[in-house]
């Protein structure tokens, strides 16, 4: 397992842009793929989106295609989450995740969880 340690979260206005980083500890981080979810307040948490470790494919759920990437930089133990055009629908709490084995969008793929930053858009 990793640790996960993240930052940049905070409040934007809508349509504004946000980054997020996870840093992972530990000197496998290339090998795990890395996601991303979100849990607004009285909701379940959700998938937002995934980087696998060996091609970098990427997925995302509906809502944020065209909008979010996720990206990695296996240099800086590293993983991303641009977030632009942010609207009413995407506050909540962020939570990065590592997969040691496959991925997907279940949370159960996922064993280690960063502590998830706040995310708030103004309207």
């Amino acid at each position: 397992q990793v640790q996960l340690v993240e930052s940049g979260g905070g409040l934007v206005q809508a349509g504004g842009s946000l980054r997020l980083s996870c840093a992972a500890s530990g000197r496998s981080f290339r090998r795990y793929a890395m996601g991303w979810f979100r849990q607004a307040p009285g909701k379940e948490r959700d998938f937002v989106a995934y980087i696998s470790w060996s091609t970098g494919t990427t997925y995302y759920t509906d809502s944020v295609k065209g909008r979010f990437t996720i990206s990695r930089d296996n240099a800086k133990n590293t993983v991303y989450l641009q977030m632009n055009s942010l609207n009413p629908e995407d506050p909540g709490v962020y939570y990065c995740a590592s997969c040691s084995y496959g991925v997907g969008e279940a949370s159960a793929w996922y064993d280690s969880w960063g502590q998830g930053p706040p995310v708030t858009v103004s309207s």
